[in-house]
């Protein structure tokens, strides 16, 4: 335990009795969110990063204690192990450490030195290495027989030599910070591949040259799809005679025969050993973290699009456009049901616009349509027309919603599970719609990185990318917290404590028994156990329900607190939520105990204010300039709206309502230096674009940003 205290302080620099609260947390069981939102006593006030950081760091040296133990037990097999080598391996704190002092006893496939030692050549390297004798080629012929002349046995020594070179832990070390601080990335054409079209993308690396350590993630990872996509050829470059010198100052100590043989071991082991190995290794070091970096901007942009912007529960109707298949309409209430759905051609080749505007109308009025919503896919802005020319009878607000991963989820077995007698078009036009009521809801029974915002979501680490999103959907979910009774199965896998099978059991127990009235309901769900309640309750809501606090994020544990409020004020609870006057009269030092202190009981008065307040903002209608159909239409200098519908470490791809979309580079989002584009834009944004060039050949937009509209 102390150990592992020190690791992670060491990594997070936050309080040491707040990280031992916080892991003995997390070895009964508690969750991420939990422990952030309702222990913040016994963390000291950590949010969910530090703890999250606590969980990451707790996982690596678990990993790396695991690995120890296998090299401790293998160096014991092999009767080498001793107390100075088992004290070094213990005290070890990182893993490249770690392999280096284990790499001389490691069980490798045959190499030259083995067939060397074999040989008899052993003694004969160790007499080279002392640099003592004079004629090293007549001590040589004492190592030859009828089958291994001189030249063979001083070259057999060479390799033996050579590995021990290859072992040194220093001299790695000092091959490594070369490497870090000087390797340059280098790249050039596959002559063969050249001309080949899905070459293109990557022409600008068909001649490269830069720093590693200055190479960005994105420009990383695109030139090691290149070279996996066998385009173009790779190479780690380093000043070869600089490190050859170096390390030959490490090991030659004399001149002479000796220091000739141990020069040319030396350049052996750094051609054929230890550069290949260590070039990959920071090749696989940069390529980690090139992969954290996107990941990271994967998560940014994944929580944005999560917390995006809901209209609530409204009657929808939601369109999937299209040209020749016709556009797919569904009418949903205002729970996301689905209602009604056909298909109208109200575009080429059939032109029944007169016919689609009658049957809209007509839906719009028979299932109190209060809002439309249209996918931005093919035949988008067509539709979108056509919508904006009928004159309905009452105000409905028009929004055109992202369609990314909605042919994911039509196709899924959620999508199957949920609307078995359906074909995948309506399934697509039901998550476009219900994508605008809430995209939280919806979005979850996506494979997060299918959603398509990020980068190079394909070649990063996948089990990382998982984990990383996975911990970021649970934030999201329970940050909104959950309607119980209307949740899907895959929403309230997400819930702190629940998982998948528990989600199934309360759906199952909801569907046989009927809403549920209270949260100590749940409790009645099969194998929902008091651990699991603690952890989800806090998250979970139950509209009118008959305890108002149910619909809160009160968690059930601080009800008594609440209760003798209420009764020290003369009141009832339900008088006491939403008076702001009288919640600010409370002396809340008065409430504290061993287990509520002052953080709890501010986060219960901030709750009672504005109970099961949704922290998102709600969504606002948005529209494209109409005069904007292609990318032909597009001038230098226009002005145009547009809406952020990717964020990178480079810049920020925006939708100006044609299929392309455009770039504003990270040089163009401020008149001055911009370190992290998140600071000036974010995802779904609202904003107002300048075009600064068009290439339509390339299907090219360059943008800079003019102002933002919220």
């Amino acid at each position: 335990m102390n150990s592992l205290l020190k690791y992670i302080t060491s990594k997070t620099q936050l309080p040491e009795k707040a990280i031992q609260n916080t892991i003995a947390l997390l070895n009964e069981d508690c969750t991420i969110p939990f422990i952030s939102r309702y222990r913040k006593e016994q963390t000291g006030n950590l949010d969910e990063v530090q703890v999250g950081d606590i969980v990451t760091y707790k996982e690596e040296f678990e990993t790396l204690e695991k690995r120890k133990a296998t090299i401790l037990k293998a160096l014991e097999e092999q009767e080498v192990l001793t107390d100075e080598l088992q004290k070094k391996i213990e005290q070890t704190t990182d893993s490249t450490t770690l392999e280096d002092i284990y790499l001389p006893y490691k069980k490798k496939r045959k190499t030259k030195a083995d067939t060397a030692r074999n040989n008899g050549l052993e003694p004969l390297a160790k007499i080279i290495m002392a640099q003592n004798a004079s004629n090293i080629h007549s001590i040589a012929e004492q190592y030859t027989t009828s089958s291994i002349s001189v030249e063979e046995a001083l070259e057999g020594a060479r390799h033996i030599i050579s590995e021990w070179i290859n072992e040194r832990s220093d001299i790695r070390n000092m091959l490594r910070n070369q490497l870090e601080r000087h390797a340059i990335l280098t790249t050039k054409v596959v002559k063969t591949k050249k001309d080949d079209e899905k070459a293109q993308k990557f022409r600008d690396y068909f001649k490269w040259s830069e720093a590693l350590s200055r190479c960005p993630s994105h420009r990383l990872l695109a030139i090691l799809r290149a070279t996996e996509e066998g385009f173009i050829r790779l190479k780690i470059e380093i000043d070869d005679e600089k490190a050859l010198y170096k390390i030959e100052s490490r090991i030659i100590k004399s001149n002479g025969a000796c220091a000739d043989q141990i020069s040319i071991a030396v350049v052996d082991a750094y051609k054929r050993l230890l550069f290949p190995a260590l070039s990959n290794e920071i090749l696989n070091a940069a390529k980690e973290k090139a992969d954290e970096t996107a990941i990271q901007v994967f998560a940014k942009n994944l929580k944005q699009l999560l917390l995006g912007s809901p209209l609530g529960e409204k009657r929808v109707l939601a369109i999937d456009p299209g040209f020749r298949t016709g556009c797919k309409i569904v009418c949903l209430d205002a729970q996301g049901g689905l209602e009604h759905n056909e298909t109208i051609y109200p575009h080429p080749p059939k032109n029944d616009t007169k016919g689609a505007i009658k049957k809209i109308s007509t839906l719009v009025n028979a299932h109190k349509i209060e809002a439309i919503a249209i996918g931005n896919g093919t035949a988008s802005r067509e539709t979108e027309q056509v919508i904006r020319h009928i004159q309905f009878d009452r105000p409905i607000q028009v929004f055109v919603v992202s369609e990314a991963g909605a042919s994911i989820y039509s196709a899924s077995k959620i999508a199957r599970d949920e609307f078995p007698n359906y074909d995948v078009t309506v399934r697509g036009s039901v998550s476009i719609g219900r994508r605008l009521q809430d995209p939280l809801a919806e979005l979850v029974k996506i494979d997060a990185k299918s959603i398509g915002v990020g980068q190079y979501q394909h070649d990063v680490d996948q089990s990382k990318l998982k984990s990383s999103l996975d911990r970021v959907v649970e934030t999201c979910v329970n940050a909104v917290g959950v309607n119980i009774n209307t949740a899907s199965t895959s929403l309230l896998s997400y819930v702190s404590g629940i998982g998948d099978k528990l989600a199934e059991n309360i759906v199952k127990y909801r569907d046989e028994n009927g809403a549920f009235t209270s949260r100590n309901d749940i409790k009645n769900v099969s194998r929902l156990g008091g651990k699991a309640f603690q952890q989800a309750a806090g998250f979970l809501r139950v509209k009118e329900g008959s305890n108002p606090l149910d619909d809160s994020a009160v968690h059930p544990e601080s009800y008594a607190v609440i209760s003798k409020m209420a009764k020290d004020k003369k009141v009832g609870i339900s008088e006491l939520i939403g008076n702001k006057t009288l919640l600010q009269e409370i002396p809340l030092e008065k409430y504290q105990t061993e287990t509520v202190g002052l953080p709890t009981l501010q986060d219960i008065i901030k709750e009672l204010e504005k109970p099961g307040l949704d922290i998102r903002e709600q969504a606002k209608v948005f529209t494209f300039n109409q005069n904007i159909k292609t990318i032909t239409d597009l001038q230098e200098g226009q002005l145009l709206p547009g809406i952020v519908n990717n964020v990178t470490n480079f810049g920020a791809f925006v939708d100006v309502g044609i299929k392309e979309s455009g770039l504003i580079h990270i040089s163009n989002l401020a008149d001055s230096f911009v370190s992290d584009v998140n600071e000036h834009v974010h995802l779904h944004q609202q904003i107002i674009v300048k075009v600064l060039e068009v290439d339509v050949d390339r299907k090219r937009i360059q943008l800079k940003l003019h102002k933002s509209v919220c």
